[in-house]
């Protein structure tokens, strides 16, 4: 088994960043597949291939460009991962999860989570953006959770609280931005499911999903919040709607990729805007 990161390796990595930007992050920001795009709004910016960063692990998926962008985006100090890591490329979770800890260690308060998720809830329309009120974390249930393994108590404690994962405070402010822009659409709300994929899933599961009360579906995004929760990081998180998931057996639809990426280029300037009016409304922490 590889040996897991450590304290230090997170330490060396945020080093190595901050030795090579002037930027000092409050934001952290995962774009999730097809979603990259986010970080043409950053003014300053400054780019790093994964492949420059020691310890970084490499993002294989279509619609994930695999580079962290630092900048500025309405008046907050952002670094964005442009493309994630998943479990289905074969990472453990602890490498997944991995930028996290280096977020926290570059004094990142608040993490925004965004992803192309399959809409279970039949009032879901593709294209519509569904804040993250929370989530089930399914591999969790088989043994797959990020925090497995000896704790570090300097990111945190050894059994977090996750009833409070996704911020309140910060998705009453998601509505009311939502409202201001005045979209045809409403701004859904509801629980995220992961699975590890790769592969879409079954008839039988989507009906299961959504009898366990999921609103949409997805691959990622959940290893990340635990995580960043553990070391007490803010969490707010936006699924994009890319397509309906297909819980009839006599359907033909079929679930693909690139019809999420489509779906994604389509909507999410939309989401690009959202989030980039949100940032000015994130607090400070505390002093």
């Amino acid at each position: 088994m590889e040996n897991r990161f450590t304290y230090e390796d997170c330490k060396n990595t945020a080093e190595w960043l901050l030795s090579h930007t002037k930027h000092r992050p409050q934001v952290a920001v995962i774009c999730g597949s097809g979603l990259g795009g986010l970080t043409n709004q950053l003014t300053q910016a400054q780019a790093f291939d994964y492949s420059e960063i020691p310890n970084f692990p490499q993002s294989t998926v279509p619609g994930h460009a695999g580079r962290l962008v630092f900048g500025v985006l309405n008046g907050k100090v952002c670094v964005m991962m442009q493309g994630r890591f998943h479990m289905y490329e074969g990472y453990p979770l602890w490498k997944v999860t991995f930028p996290v800890r280096v977020f926290h260690l570059l004094g990142v308060h608040t993490l925004v989570v965004t992803n192309a998720a399959g809409g279970l809830n039949p009032k879901f329309e593709v294209g519509d953006i569904m804040l993250i009120r929370d989530h089930i974390n399914l591999p969790g249930f088989g043994g797959e959770n990020a925090l497995i393994g000896p704790n570090d108590e300097r990111f945190g404690v050894r059994f977090p609280a996750m009833s409070d994962a996704y911020d309140r405070e910060m998705r009453e402010k998601a509505h009311s931005v939502w409202k201001q822009m005045k979209e045809q659409r409403e701004l859904q709300e509801g629980t995220y499911v992961v699975l590890a994929g790769p592969n879409f899933e079954t008839v039988a599961e989507c009906r299961m999903l959504k009898m366990l009360g999921a609103d949409a579906v997805g691959m990622s995004t959940v290893p990340e919040v635990i995580v960043a929760r553990h070391c007490g990081l803010r969490v707010f998180g936006f699924s994009l709607i890319t397509n309906k998931v297909v819980t009839d057996y006599e359907s033909r639809e079929k679930a693909n990729h690139l019809e999420v990426l489509e779906a994604g280029k389509q909507a999410a300037q939309k989401l690009e805007q959202f989030v980039s009016i949100l940032m000015a409304s994130i607090p400070d922490p505390a002093c």
